[in-house]
């Protein structure tokens, strides 16, 4: 029997619609959370190996507002794309259509978690990452970050575990497609990063985060899709697109995150022109799981204080 979630009476309540969008010869599904008549507008991007559902907890608690999540390319129910790589160009190229496509009056913010906190920052910032066919960066009232990757994995404080992490990932590409697939697909090794990343010390809200990583983590495509996109996470950050992002920015850090810890995120909050830092208590990169209610309060201060477009 699963462990059942913690947020399911709140997600419940929101109501919800599932669509899907063709994007650059691919095809992309997205849910649409929320009232349509909501005063503010959010595009979320979700992280390395997870889908829309990971999201759903903040989404749950973030009120007054209309929240397309979708599925990145190559991971849930969106396609791989078929013309791009799965790495920070092909993303931010991605993103951008997908606001042009879901948001084209440009009155949203995007938003984004862990390695989508990379997408969205590249999709906006300068110098940005360029594409064939790509849109021009949009027009969108702010970015907001949670977890945000304020150095790169193979800088970070965590560089050991880091280095393991890659060499785990080689192994998996100098197998055999089927044999490698699978290594990426075990569930102890999903077990073991689920571990590393939980700070809760409430068991049932521990076995729930497990539950939900064995369901989601590994619904990337293809082997081939996942190795891209986890190289791309582990060798980029989000200060290289900072100085060039106009529109104010929200930082949601956690005070145990020690794959950005909050040091590195005020220095990073410091490359921005106009960027404010949130610090959510004793929690980790788990932030959208451990402490829900506290992102979306601090996303919801956000939106309120936007000047209205």
């Amino acid at each position: 029997m699963s462990e059942p979630s913690p947020y399911a009476a709140a997600i419940a309540r929101v109501p919800v619609r599932e669509d899907e969008v063709g994007l650059r010869g691919g095809r992309t599904r997205f849910w649409v959370y929320g009232a349509d008549d909501a005063p503010h507008r959010v595009v979320l991007l979700h992280g390395l190996r997870g889908d829309h559902h990971g999201l759903e907890p903040i989404v749950a608690h973030l009120t007054g507002a209309r929240v397309v999540v979708p599925d990145l390319p190559g991971f849930g129910q969106s396609l791989p794309l078929p013309g791009d790589a799965h790495d920070v160009a092909g993303y931010a190229a991605w993103t951008r259509d997908l606001l042009a496509a879901v948001a084209p009056a440009g009155d949203v913010v995007l938003a984004g978690h862990s390695f989508g906190s990379i997408v969205a920052a590249a999709a906006l910032g300068r110098p940005a990452p360029s594409a064939a066919g790509s849109v021009p960066a949009p027009r969108v009232r702010g970015l907001v970050l949670v977890n945000p990757i304020a150095a790169s994995a193979l800088a970070g404080p965590r560089v050991v575990v880091t280095r393991l992490t890659v060499l785990y990932h080689h192994l998996a590409a100098a197998l055999p497609e089927r044999a490698g697939t699978a290594l990426l697909r075990h569930r102890l090794m999903t077990r073991v990063a689920s571990t590393a990343m939980a700070t809760t010390r409430d068991p049932g809200l521990r076995r729930w985060i497990h539950a939900e990583h064995d369901r989601y983590f590994s619904t990337f495509a293809d082997r081939a899709t996942l190795l891209q996109a986890f190289h791309a996470s582990a060798g980029h950050d989000v200060g290289e697109f900072a100085a060039g992002i106009a529109v104010p920015t929200l930082l949601v850090a956690a005070e145990r995150d020690d794959i950005a810890p909050p040091a590195a995120q005020r220095a990073l909050a410091g490359r921005f022109p106009d960027a404010r830092l949130a610090m959510v208590p004793g929690t980790g990169h788990l932030a959208h799981y451990e402490a829900p209610a506290a992102v979306a309060a601090a996303m919801s201060a956000f939106l309120t204080a936007l000047p209205v477009p």
